[in-house]
């Protein structure tokens, strides 16, 4: 579930499971009217939502006593590459910038640096993971006839070889697979890397195979969809989707190489 992009029945949650929201991430009067929820601000300022009754208290005494996690607003989601998401001991489910220490926790990553037009990285000179995944990229990729650079320079775009990437509209996972393209190709876990990958790549090979082999136009249909690259004729006019299809191709160009 994206904090940024929440649905307002994810808030309806079962047992004695609470939710803290930074303000911005939920429109306040949207969930207040008659949800169960209730709002409480901490000692930065910043709004909490939780819909279990009492929670509240806790859950601000929780984070008094933790003055090293902070909770995100939605311009803060923006500025940063991940997300910690953790329980605290009353059961509060806390998202946060800095990686908690001492307890177990996932990271989330809402943000994507190959598709925002203002990322500062240098995609000439960004390091590469060369190691990480090899048998199932090399496996999934000799099974459905894909370059494994090329894999590799998506899944470094989408999720920086993070397994458990989540994005803003809900895209899951190595290769960013989003719930029904998961789907479509029988995912039962998209955070499992080698079910991730199989299905990135077989859907890769598909659009790969719709265009002839073009990679341009196979990355745009991947990160735009396909239904994009057809409207336009081509890559589409989103300064996103050009950014990220040059991007990707900069990095397929130096996984080939292997520098």
């Amino acid at each position: 579930m994206s904090l940024l992009s929440c649905p307002r029945s994810a808030l309806r949650l079962a047992g004695a499971l609470a939710v803290t929201f930074a303000l911005g991430a939920i429109a306040g009067p949207a969930v207040a009217r008659g949800s169960g929820i209730v709002s409480w601000k901490d000692a930065n300022g910043v709004t909490h939502y939780t819909n279990v009754p009492g929670e509240a208290k806790r859950a601000q005494s929780a984070a008094e006593a933790e003055p090293s996690v902070t909770a995100l607003t939605a311009r803060d989601m923006r500025a940063h590459s991940a997300v910690f998401k953790f329980k605290d001991a009353t059961g509060v489910t806390h998202y946060t910038d800095k990686r908690p220490v001492g307890r177990s926790y996932l990271v989330i990553n809402v943000y994507c640096p190959a598709c925002d037009p203002r990322s500062p990285v240098n995609w000439d000179r960004t390091k590469l993971n060369l190691t990480a995944y090899t048998d199932s990229i090399q496996a999934s990729a000799t099974e459905y006839g894909v370059d494994p650079a090329l894999v590799r320079a998506i899944i470094h775009a989408e999720s920086a070889f993070n397994p458990q990437a989540m994005s803003r509209k809900g895209a899951q996972g190595l290769m960013q697979l989003m719930p029904g393209t998961a789907s479509q190709y029988g995912v039962s876990n998209p955070y499992d890397a080698s079910e991730n990958i199989r299905a990135g790549v077989r859907h890769l090979a598909s659009l790969l195979k719709s265009y002839n082999g073009d990679v341009k136009l196979a990355a745009a249909a991947y990160n735009a969809g396909q239904g994009a690259v057809q409207k336009y004729g081509g890559v589409p006019p989103y300064e996103e989707t050009r950014l990220y299809v040059q991007r990707v191709g900069t990095l397929h160009k130096r996984y080939q190489v292997g520098s």
